[in-house]
């Protein structure tokens, strides 16, 4: 039987660092990368939705490679958004409506030039509107109208 190193909640325990497994931080090291140059290739494409895969990539390097984890929160570019998202786990606002619109032109752009049987195009469409919508529930600090509001979010 493994016995934990710190008892859950425990005040004595360290942040989470790299995992103990050697074999679960390079699975998570191959993931964050994979994930990494995708979201790069995003910025370019906007069919592959750059904003989660930073997420993911910084989430899989936190646990496989700190110094890749520690650089992407350092970097000027890709820090604010991954600090917004470990703070608060909210996008900023224009991040959220670029990906969107990006996103629908990329699926419009598809159903109109590349999906030739009708039903693959209400298909795109449908998944469209379910990733535009689910986009857009991510919550924004920096929303319009809610620049008075002081509370801290929950």
């Amino acid at each position: 039987m493994v016995q934990r190193r710190y008892p859950p909640g425990s005040s004595h325990a360290p942040p989470p660092g790299e995992h103990d497994s050697p074999l679960l931080r390079g699975v998570l090291f191959t993931v964050g990368s994979l994930c990494f140059v995708l979201a790069v290739l995003g910025v370019f494409l906007p069919l592959l939705p750059a904003t989660p895969l930073f997420i993911a990539a910084a989430a899989c390097f936190a646990r496989a490679y700190r110094p890749f984890h520690q650089w992407m929160l350092d970097h000027r570019w890709l820090g604010p958004m991954l600090h917004e998202w470990y703070r608060h786990r909210s996008l900023p606002y224009r991040t959220k409506l670029l990906a969107i619109a990006t996103m629908l032109v990329s699926f419009g752009l598809s159903i109109t030039f590349f999906a030739r049987p009708v039903w693959l195009k209400i298909v795109l469409a449908l998944c469209a509107l379910a990733l535009a919508a689910w986009l857009y529930r991510i919550p924004s600090r920096d929303a319009p109208g809610r620049a008075g509001d002081a509370s801290p979010p929950r």
